[in-house]
């Protein structure tokens, strides 16, 4: 008996001194560091986050950072998992290593090795979704838009014969016409994103007319474009608010389906964009849209 009650203690004692620990089960399993491809022998990685639901959807997020920083870790979407969505958060090569348009030849490659491994994995990935915030946002929205572009597939990966079209895009606050935001920019905009800008394109967009043209989402809409559920804040120092409306100008100038939600006050990301209301926007947005 005496020995059964020191055991007992030693293992109380065990608990108590491990706050750190965790013993809850999580609704989902998560996976890192996939390889979907490689590129000048950088290898490109994603996460994977699984719900416990059979063939959930898939949605894809791509982090911001002026294109030259940020990082699949910072995932904000946990909410969506948990609510039974599969999301894949991908890294790509930064502006530091590698020009426009590796990013999105990155993120398309992303998208074909997901389709292509959806079987492996257990998700549907028949209709994709893709989100990102700033920079990200930008990448999102002119992935969305440029559904079977070959002058911006790139060549990839081992998927090379699965489709990298999106069927839904949610761009929060991102760069949409780099012909413009400049002109539109705050002093403190200026000061961040000119040396992006430079970054990414190899110099300023008016001296790079042509590469700023094909990194802008706006000069690529036509008829065929996904559904767009676009989010900025009206008080954001570094994405102008401009750069949204003239996304949203042009689809529905070619009357493609495009919601626009503005939060009043807001700057350039926060909780705010994503706390559980704004969430179940983004979430029935999805639901509707990739539905099968």
């Amino acid at each position: 008996m005496r020995s059964r009650c020191s055991l007992s203690l030693f293992l109380l004692l065990l608990l108590l001194s491990a706050p750190n620990r965790s013993f809850a089960v999580e609704p989902y399993q998560q996976i890192k560091d996939i390889e979907y491809a490689t590129a000048d022998h950088h290898r490109l990685l994603l996460d994977l986050y699984l719900p416990k639901s059979k063939q959930p959807p898939l949605v894809v997020w791509i982090h911001g950072g002026a294109w030259r920083a940020g990082s699949k870790a910072n995932m904000p979407l946990i909410n969506l998992v948990k609510n039974g969505f599969a999301v894949a958060s991908v890294d790509y090569r930064l502006s530091p290593v590698a020009k426009f348009p590796a990013q999105i030849h990155d993120i398309k490659a992303a998208i074909r090795f997901l389709r292509g491994s959806a079987e492996k994995y257990g998700y549907n990935a028949d209709k994709i979704g893709i989100l990102g915030s700033s920079a990200g946002g930008h990448l999102v929205a002119l992935t969305g838009v440029t559904n079977g572009n070959q002058q911006l597939e790139g060549d990839l990966g081992d998927f090379k014969n699965q489709s990298s079209s999106v069927q839904a895009i949610v761009d929060y606050f991102g760069p949409t016409n780099f012909m413009t935001i400049l002109s539109q920019s705050t002093p403190h905009g200026l000061s961040v994103r000119i040396p992006a800008l430079e970054l990414l394109l190899g110099d300023r967009p008016e001296k790079k007319p042509d590469l700023a043209r094909l990194a802008s989402p706006v000069f690529h809409v036509d008829e065929q474009d996904p559904p767009l559920l676009i989010i900025h804040g009206d008080q954001d120092p570094q994405v102008p608010i401009n750069q949204s409306h003239e996304l949203q100008g042009k689809y529905e100038q070619h009357q493609r389906d495009v919601t626009f939600k503005v939060i009043h006050g807001g700057a350039h990301g926060g909780p705010e964009f994503f706390d559980a209301e704004r969430l179940q926007f983004v979430e029935e947005f999805l639901r509707k849209h990739l539905k099968t």
